[in-house]
């Protein structure tokens, strides 16, 4: 699957430190053969994944669209399909189905949302359908849908 990890307040706190298990998250995701994107809507955040040094296991770097979510794949250049969405807004995760995770704000060692993510995950490409309550299923591309 392509991933698609929202940046601030879902893998950054407010003190752009990074939420505990995400390198360790990703490397998994990849491990098991998914592609790790990052985008956001406030621009593309190359600095941020270099600085944490995850570009090693990054696959791209997108502008978010932040509303017409479909349309926007296309006015912001994201070239690659979204599978499945982290991001601490639900809109977006509704529309191309994914996990609304909890606001990162700040610095918590003990954040596991990382982990839940990944279990989520897991879950969903075993074939079963996740049991997470943040787990939204989509609707876009959803030829029965609206």
């Amino acid at each position: 699957m392509n991933i698609f990890f929202d940046v601030d307040y879902t893998i950054l706190a407010v003190d752009n430190s990074l939420r505990p298990g995400t390198r360790d998250i990703f490397e998994k995701l990849v491990s098991d053969g998914h592609k790790v994107y990052i985008w956001s809507g406030v621009g593309i955040r190359t600095a941020e994944v270099r600085r944490h040094k995850l570009e090693d296991i990054v696959s791209g770097v997108y502008q978010k669209p932040i509303e017409d979510f479909e349309a926007g794949l296309v006015t912001w250049g994201v070239t690659v399909r979204p599978d499945f969405v982290i991001d601490d807004h639900p809109e977006i995760v509704t529309c191309f189905g994914g996990f609304i995770c909890r606001p990162y704000y700040f610095r918590n060692p003990d954040d596991d949302e990382m982990q839940q993510i990944y279990d989520t995950v897991r879950q969903l490409t075993s074939g079963g359908r996740p049991e997470h309550t943040a787990f939204r299923p989509g609707v876009a591309g959803d030829s029965d849908s609206p």
